[in-house]
């Protein structure tokens, strides 16, 4: 993008200044302003380096030392995101953006979001926006049909669907309720005695859940998972014991609306609770987690409170749903809104298929690429390998060893996130430094997947060139 160019005259603006903060034809008028700008924004992204290049303390180098007195025109402003704020952005909607997980966003997800904000109610209960917390019930069903998720899990069973802002989130509330229901049991004295399990590959959440919530960090068990299991851990053994099981399937999760994906959650009927974060590869903006609970009671039991000021008609009838029970906070965001509008917008499962496709893709060539090995089995959209020990061997045999190859791996990342061209992410698995191609962004095509394996290949070129 170049200087913006605005339909209004700069000079002008002072014209539109009013007293209120919230005038209906100002908002038009500004409002206009960004969605062009945005739109702007995702036409000509792919011309920034996907991973910033800024420095730490670059922004208060640019920016006045304080806010200023008077106000200052929406073109301005905009010109300052343009100049100040793109530069130190690393753009997670670039079609090359492959770090990570996918942070999709739509149209309908974008639109959803101006509406959430638009209404701006605090739903903390239902007398607060009826609407919001209805709508959310219904939309948490309808997600939970398509995922083929047991009735005991839905409203329309006994179990029911909360929007969480994300997995960190969900899982504290989860975590509560388990060590409250299990305190019941054995006494709340014995909270030292709780010990939480979770495999190996599990996110980090679950260990800072786990140190809120009280549980001893010497309490906290990560349980070794292999390849030929598929880094999977069974429900059953956990179930034998009265264990409260958690399924957090963040990412991939969304991937199991479609039919042949879905056997990955075979076996969720033994669990108690399950979550998915629709911001990430389910075209809903941030922050958008779908927790679904068994046994709402439990956590309802460990995160409510009634203070005076509550208390309505509607809430003492226990007919409604106060969601502020299920949660961390009181206040909530109208998050419902959003998810609605994506799953009416579109065939979800049609641009998940996609990506998967150009990830097998990538699988394959790496395979072909006698230099390269998959590490792990790719099951969905992300590809982790790595440059194989045997080619760092076969340029520098003095190199070879496990050290060695590791910073090997470390290096052509470096290179390759270097370029600005691409971003790619990196994991440790079994030891191994690895490499990670998360392929899933709303604007991601063929070409962009083309383009990110002739990079790796290219700085691999370079890197093992440089050790002969």
């Amino acid at each position: 993008m170049a200087s913006l160019v605005f339909e209004h005259p700069q000079e002008n603006s002072t014209a539109h200044m009013t007293t209120s903060p919230l005038d209906p034809e100002e908002f038009r008028r500004q409002g206009h302003m960004v969605i062009d700008f945005i739109a702007d924004y995702y036409k000509t992204i792919e011309k920034y380096p996907v991973l910033t290049q800024v420095q730490p303390g670059y922004l208060k180098k640019r920016l006045p030392e304080s806010a200023p007195y008077d106000p200052e025109p929406i073109e301005t402003i905009l010109q300052d995101v343009q100049d100040h704020i793109i530069p130190g952005l690393t753009h997670w909607q670039s079609p090359n953006h492959f770090a990570y997980f996918p942070a999709t966003i739509s149209t309908a997800g974008f639109l959803g979001e101006m509406l959430s904000t638009g209404f701006n109610v605090v739903g903390f209960n239902w007398i607060a926006s009826p609407a919001a917390t209805e709508l959310e019930t219904i939309v948490m069903d309808w997600l939970g049909d398509m995922l083929k998720l047991p009735k005991s899990f839905l409203f329309s069973g006994n179990g029911g669907g909360v929007l969480q802002g994300t997995t960190c989130e969900a899982i504290v509330c989860t975590m509560a309720a388990a060590r409250d229901q299990m305190l019941s049991q054995i006494g709340r004295e014995n909270i030292g005695k709780l010990v939480v399990y979770g495999s190996d590959q599990t996110h980090s959440t679950l260990q800072k859940a786990s140190q809120i919530v009280g549980i001893h960090p010497k309490n906290f068990r990560a349980i070794e998972t292999i390849t030929s299991t598929s880094f999977a851990l069974s429900p059953e053994v956990a179930k034998e014991h009265g264990m409260w099981v958690h399924v957090d399937a963040a990412y991939a999760g969304s991937a199991c609306i479609c039919p042949e994906f879905q056997y990955f959650i075979d076996g969720v009927e033994g669990a108690d609770s399950f979550s998915l974060n629709a911001h990430k590869w389910f075209f809903t903006t941030l922050d958008c987690c779908c927790l679904w609970v068994k046994n709402p009671s439990a956590s309802v039991s460990s995160l409510s409170t009634n203070p005076e000021f509550l208390r309505n008609k509607a809430t003492d009838s226990k007919q409604v749903v106060d969601y502020k029970d299920w949660q961390i906070a009181l206040s909530r965001r109208f998050r419902a809104i959003k998810l609605w509008l994506v799953l009416r917008s579109y065939g979800v499962g049609t641009f998940l298929g996609s990506h998967v496709k150009m990830a097998k893709i990538f699988e394959g060539l790496v395979g072909m690429d006698k230099r390269f090995e998959i590490v792990a089995p790719r099951h969905f959209s992300l590809v982790c390998f790595r440059v194989s020990p045997s080619a760092i061997s076969k340029a520098n045999p003095s190199l070879s060893d496990h050290d060695n190859v590791n910073e090997v791996n470390s290096k052509l990342l470096e290179a390759i996130n270097g370029s600005g061209l691409v971003y790619m992410g990196h994991a440790v698995v079994g030891g191994m430094y690895v490499l990670s191609c998360a392929i899933g962004a709303s604007l991601t095509e063929e070409k962009h997947r083309a383009m990110a394996w002739n990079v790796v290949q290219e700085h691999a070129d370079a890197i093992l060139a440089t050790m002969d």
